[in-house]
């Protein structure tokens, strides 16, 4: 892909449908506007991009992220940010286990080292999922503990025309606890059902930038698909995951000390490791995600907020005793 000579970016795709590497930028100092607008580019062409060797901390994070947008809140069930720092989520399994104890290893037992460990997207149960996220790694294993990305727009396109045709107008319900719901008296449980996010999302939705379509249905968080039966929604979603994650639509992503991922969460999904998980070893890395439009299907119809509220820099979590 060519850049403008006033840039010393370079920019390589990776595979065939998504990803892309860009290196020749320092993340830690501002950008100018036309590497912003050279990286905001490649981000809307590729879906997922990657820099490497980068020294951000926090701060600097923080500071990288705005240059394309506001930042939501860590994270809709998080209450400990790490103080001065609300906009940054921790994926840590040391600090979640403390956090929730036995009801957190309970819920998580495969999910050792990352927050949610199936296919998703993130925070699609709010009515405005973030528009893109950002992921620093700051201690990684020397093996193990891959990303994994997929196009949601090609996996759409690669569906028949008559598939398209009939998916374009349902629509599905995002909650968190779809997979697993929490149950019990554990922290973990008492956090999710208090601070509840339920929307109602089209199954396809159109790009706000790009106006491509892509599948909106994270596996992580559907429950199942509006105006059919329990069964029909369980067929539909089984074709639907299996399209979504068809290994050509898909980049893996080795991480090390100092890398960052920019995704854009309105035309991707990803998957978390859980390779690692019989391993002792450390992974930390920190999130900060976009605040994101209310998602629009192809008939223009927009997403309902059914439970909770907007995802935005001031979300706080309720904690109950």
């Amino acid at each position: 892909m060519p850049v403008p000579a006033e840039t010393t970016l370079t920019v390589r795709p990776v595979a065939g449908h998504i990803g892309a590497d860009i290196s020749g930028v320092d993340l830690s100092r501002p950008l100018s506007t036309e590497e912003t607008r050279q990286i905001r580019a490649t981000l809307l062409r590729w879906k997922v991009v990657f820099f490497r060797g980068q020294n951000l901390d926090h701060a600097s994070q923080i500071a990288f992220a705005r240059h394309f947008g506001e930042l939501t809140y860590a994270h809709p069930h998080d209450d400990t940010p790490p103080e001065g720092f609300p906009e940054i989520f921790t994926i840590d399994p040391k600090r979640h286990e403390q956090r929730y104890k036995d009801g957190f290893a309970q819920q998580r037992t495969r999910r050792k080292y990352s927050y949610f460990g199936g296919w998703h997207t993130d925070v699609t149960p709010a009515v405005n999922p973030p528009a893109a996220s950002i992921l620093r790694a700051e201690t990684v294993p020397e093996y193990g503990g891959d990303t994994t990305w997929t196009n949601t727009v090609a996996a759409y396109e690669g569906l028949s025309a008559s598939v398209r045709a009939f998916i374009d107008g349902l629509r599905a319900e995002h909650r968190y606890g779809a997979d697993e719901p929490p149950v019990g008296d554990s922290g973990y449980a008492r956090r999710v059902n208090g601070n509840l996010l339920v929307a109602h999302h089209p199954v396809v939705r159109v790009h706000p930038e790009t106006g491509e379509r892509a599948l909106f249905v994270s596996p992580g968080f559907v429950s199942h698909i509006l105006g059919v039966t329990p069964r029909e929604s369980r067929a539909l979603l089984q074709l639907l995951y299996e399209q979504l994650t068809r290994p050509e639509y898909t980049v893996r992503f080795r991480w090390e000390p100092g890398s960052v991922a920019f995704w854009d969460n309105r035309a991707t999904a990803h998957l978390a490791p859980n390779d690692v998980d019989h391993l002792e070893v450390e992974r930390r890395l920190h999130r900060v995600t976009l605040i994101g439009d209310v998602p629009v299907g192809p008939d223009g119809h927009e997403s309902q907020l059914i439970s909770g509220k907007s995802f935005a820099a001031d979300h706080r979590v309720a904690v109950s005793a």
